[in-house]
């Protein structure tokens, strides 16, 4: 067990920033629904209140119960917390007056205050709500103002309960970290021990002792998630783990036979398969992109199970799920609204009669990397794009063919390897190269040509959640619809994705 922050969500977007600049000081935290978290122990150092969209004034609005937190464990709420701790104590929270969303300054700073020490008066912080405190009750004590919002932070006298209307997780709070590391470090009392290296030092010893002398499957992707989780496995079990990895035909050009040699190198017990033609069979006709991750998900599981029992008395399977996965199969309200059917959080069918083990459940993306650093895993993996579960049958909008996956394989080659050529790869969280269902006129040397157009997407992220399109070079914009245009045929048009997440998803389908 490990020292923990526990976050308690009220709904806001930005609760899994507040996680992620938590496990950034090196201490673990979780994000738990408001009304259904843990019991309280010793392992839970300190607390955090989210911010929320609702308003504590609403009829319904979330309302927790802090019995067995408050005045025992250190407290911070965030602007929805810090208004339902005011006004549940007897303050007053209305609706604003003044413009409440964006930069502001905070003007005033007690600097002697144990949770604002170290911070600089006038720093930049940013705010996001649509009320706000008008007064505290007797017992709070103001401990920061902008020139708009007197009550922009404040301690309950007698404990360790603060409360703060800004948003000190976002990047354009400035000393927003500054403002966390006194909270977790200073009053909570945590040691920044939860690194990658403790990390795999439990994490072995608990698959160790979970699994026993068990046989485990699991299912290699070829992105980060699965290769860490099965180096992990592979070193807690060595060969009593079974990797399959299977050629669904919606792979990246010459991607099976380069990642399977890898993780050949890579000492993994692991078997290739070539199922082109059963996905493409089971794709035929269909266009909708929901329909097609089903027929894609099915068809995958069905060679899965197929080729997992050719494994003598296995008992789990192994998944790469992380974080995020599990944050959005548990909302405020239950399951979050789907967006889109991929995350492979409770998705083992029942007929498939093993117990599932998810070595990376607690990590983030980056945290996923920085583990698979420590465990030597081929950085021509570790440092791979993430790629979507459905692969190219969800960069091919409607339906699919051998033909639109080949002309799609060549696009994307001639983009990744541009990407790779100017030294850009790395500078780009995620890219990726999309078919679209259109076709537009062009002319060849004296030619008209009424041919395919492919889109190029670009994204600068952390772990997905949020995402900006990157600002590639014009130069190699140029060289890349170039090069595409020339040497793939059936291709006259190329397009450049400038939507960030939200309101776009990364991926188009």
């Amino acid at each position: 067990m490990h020292e923990t922050i526990l976050i308690l969500d009220f709904g806001s977007q930005y609760t899994q920033l507040i996680a992620r600049r938590v496990r950034e000081l090196n201490v673990y935290c979780e994000i738990h629904p408001f009304n259904l978290f843990p019991a309280i122990d010793d392992n839970i150092k300190g607390v955090i209140l989210s911010g929320s969209p609702y308003s504590v004034r609403d009829a319904g609005s979330p309302v927790p119960d802090l019995s067995a937190i408050k005045g025992k464990l250190p407290l911070l709420g965030v602007c929805y917390g810090a208004q339902f701790l005011s006004l549940n104590s007897g303050g007053e929270v209305l609706p604003s007056n003044t413009r409440e969303y964006g930069r502001a300054n905070l003007e005033f700073i007690n600097t002697e205050n144990e949770l604002l020490k170290g911070m600089t008066p006038g720093c930049q912080v940013w705010m996001s709500h649509g009320d706000t405190i008008r007064f505290v009750s007797e017992g709070f004590k103001i401990i920061a103002s902008t020139r708009d919002v007197e009550v922009a932070g404040f301690q309950i006298t007698g404990e360790q309960s603060y409360g703060i209307q800004v948003h000190p997780e976002v990047y354009h709070s400035v000393e927003g970290l500054v403002l966390l590391e006194n909270f977790i470090v200073n009053i909570c009392c945590c040691s920044q021990s939860w690194t990658p290296d403790l990390f795999v030092e439990t994490s072995v010893a608990w698959l160790k002792e979970t699994v026993g002398n068990d046989k485990v499957v699991l299912g290699l992707s070829g992105g980060v998630d699965s290769s860490v989780a099965a180096m992990l496995l592979h070193k807690a079990i060595g060969t009593q783990l079974h990797c399959i990895f299977v050629d669904n035909g919606l792979l990246r050009k010459n991607e099976f036979e380069t990642v399977l040699g890898s993780y050949q190198h890579m000492g993994l017990n692991i078997t290739g398969v070539d199922a082109r033609e059963q996905f493409l069979n089971a794709l035929l006709g269909i266009a909708d992109p929901e329909l097609k991750r089903k027929a894609i998900g099915k068809t995958f599981i069905d060679i899965f199970d197929s080729e997992a029992h050719r494994i003598e008395e296995v008992k789990w399977l192994a998944q790469g799920t992380i974080y995020p996965d599990v944050i959005e199969s548990v909302s405020v309200n239950g399951p979050s609204a789907t967006i889109k059917s991929h995350h492979n959080v409770g998705g083992l069918p029942d007929y498939m009669k093993l117990k599932v083990i998810e070595p990376l459940k607690s990590l983030f993306k980056d945290e996923v990397r920085r583990v698979g650093k420590t465990l030597g895993l081929d950085p021509a993996i570790l440092n791979r794009h993430p790629f979507p579960g459905p692969g190219l049958g969800i960069r091919i909008l409607g339906d699919i063919t051998a033909d639109k996956v080949k002309t799609l394989q060549e696009a994307d080659y001639i983009y990744i390897e541009g990407l790779k050529k100017y030294g850009l790869y790395e500078t780009v969280w995620q890219a990726g190269t999309i078919l679209l269902p259109v076709q537009s006129v062009g002319v060849m040397g004296d030619e008209r040509t009424y041919e395919n157009v492919v889109a190029l997407r670009a994204v600068g992220s952390t772990d997905g959640m949020t995402a900006d399109w990157s600002h590639l070079p014009y130069e190699f914009l140029a060289y890349v619809s170039s090069e595409i245009i020339n040497k793939v045929k059936g291709v006259n048009r190329v397009v450049y994705d400038i939507s960030s997440k939200p309101p776009a998803t990364i991926e188009w389908e």
